[in-house]
């Protein structure tokens, strides 16, 4: 099991690395101090569960949870020194809710109950975008899409390793994932799991920080309402 410890307090996540050290067919493939930071390694690292403080600067732990709510992986197991959100936690999905200082026999009662969940959740079909790359026709995952943008008859696609081009139109998308895409501009698409935040600029305009990419496409005023509810309810 692949697992990110997301504490604020590098000792905390120095000790929680130790215990897992001590658990059976588990790999800590990272750690970091904040659910941005988080947000940010989940595209890149692909955890299978994480371990997941509450009271942390910027997103805190309940909003990180609120974005991965209804996702089979990764499974996440809160870690913190107060019992208040535990019907939170749980009514948002967590896999355990653990308080510090864990023992180890806890975490590993809580990773056993992530692996269950993991392997009793239904796989769900990959969806792929098909274009041409130097004359040759290859394919891209959609998870591993950072954004969509027309450029006049074509889509380029923004990638984790570069770029595609493809012929289908940014609407013809919009209506095939309507789940997995959301409007930013009219020449404009992302995954709604590579949104970041926003930035205001002094005009007014509004821009996305997109997961995995220094772009910034600038966000409509229609679409707006609907980005900000989306970064809000996760």
């Amino acid at each position: 099991m692949r697992v990110l410890i997301v504490d604020d307090e590098p000792l905390a996540r120095a000790r929680m690395a130790a215990l897992l050290g001590e658990c059976a067919d588990v790999e800590v493939i990272g750690n970091v101090g904040d659910g941005e930071a988080a947000l940010a390694a989940l595209g890149e690292l692909q955890p299978d569960a994480l371990l997941l403080d509450i009271n942390m600067p910027g997103i805190d732990g309940v909003a990180l949870a609120q974005r991965l709510a209804g996702r089979a992986r990764p499974q996440v197991i809160f870690c913190t020194a107060y019992e208040a959100h535990a019907l939170v936690a749980f009514e948002l999905g967590a896999a355990d809710y653990l308080l510090k200082p864990v023992r180890l026999e806890r975490l590993r009662d809580a990773l056993q109950r992530a692996r269950r969940r993991l392997a009793d959740a239904p796989r769900e079909p990959v969806a792929y975008l098909h274009g041409r790359l130097r004359g040759e026709q290859v394919r891209i995952a959609l998870d591993e899409v950072i954004c969509l943008l027309a450029d006049e008859k074509y889509v380029v696609v923004q990638h984790r390793r570069g770029e595609l081009l493809i012929e289908e139109s940014l609407r013809q998308l919009e209506e095939t994932y309507p789940d997995q895409l959301i409007r930013l501009h009219r020449n404009c698409l992302v995954p709604p799991p590579r949104l970041l935040g926003l930035k205001t600029l002094a005009d007014g305009r509004v821009l996305a920080r997109l997961d995995g990419s220094e772009l910034s496409p600038e966000i409509s005023r229609r679409n707006l309402p609907a980005v900000r509810k989306l970064l809000r309810l996760g």
